[in-house]
This record gives structure tokens, sequence and C-alpha cells, in this order.
């Protein structure tokens, strides 16, 4: 092993409005002091309950994935684990979130800055 994760970063316009998207989707403290990096209008994160953190930072010329369109792509996206497919997708919308896609066992959405996440119901097993 060479290192560990430190976070996950995304490119966006508006850091701060999509740590609080993702902080309302996923839990969270927003902007938490933390010594590995600085605060500031350029870059935003959440630390989530689990210890993960997200991190999203300001791109001025920034340009979103289309999904599913393959000249625009989606780079990665997040599977999101929920106990009711139903009730995430709606609280997602909420929160600014946009549904692409419907499928059996998972939906497809994007965030406010275009990034797709799917969201997946909770499987036992």
């Amino acid at each position: 092993m060479i290192g560990t994760l430190q976070c996950v970063v995304l490119d966006c316009h508006y850091p701060a409005g999509l740590a609080q998207f993702y902080a309302g989707l996923l839990g969270g403290e927003v902007d938490r002091p933390d010594p590995r990096w600085t605060l500031h209008d350029s870059w935003s994160t959440v630390h989530l309950p689990d210890g993960r953190v997200l991190a999203f930072q300001r791109v001025e010329d920034y340009r979103p994935p289309i999904w599913p369109d393959p000249a625009h792509p989606q780079q990665f996206h997040l599977d999101v684990d929920v106990p009711d497919l139903a009730a995430a997708e709606a609280a997602a919308v909420a929160l600014g979130a946009e549904v692409k896609a419907r499928h059996e066992r998972w939906t497809v959405l994007v965030d406010p800055a275009g990034h797709p996440f799917c969201l997946v119901p909770h499987r036992q097993g």
C-alpha cells in the first residue's frame, strides 16, 4: 500500500452549495476545520458520519458531465445505499438533485453541478 484515501474531490462552480447538497443527502458536517486543508471560497468539505470526507473545488470553466452522453463522460459517480428508494429520491430532489433515469433496482440522479449519482436500495446479503 502506498497510501490511504484522504477525500474524494468534485469539481464544480459553487463549492459551498454543493457541500450543503451532499451534507443533506449523506449527513455530515460542512466545512469542519481540518489541518489537512484550508477552507475558502474555492474549497469546501463535508466530513461524513463514517469518517470519510468529500471535498468540492471551484473550477471557473467547469463543464458538467451529461449522463449518459459519452461525449461528456460522467468521470465517476457515487452509489448511495438507501433504505427506501422512493423516499430517498424525493429527499434528494428536494435538495436540488434531478432524476435522470429510473431502473428496477436503482435511480440515477445528478447533483446541482451535474455530477451523476445513484440511489441504490439497501439489500441484505
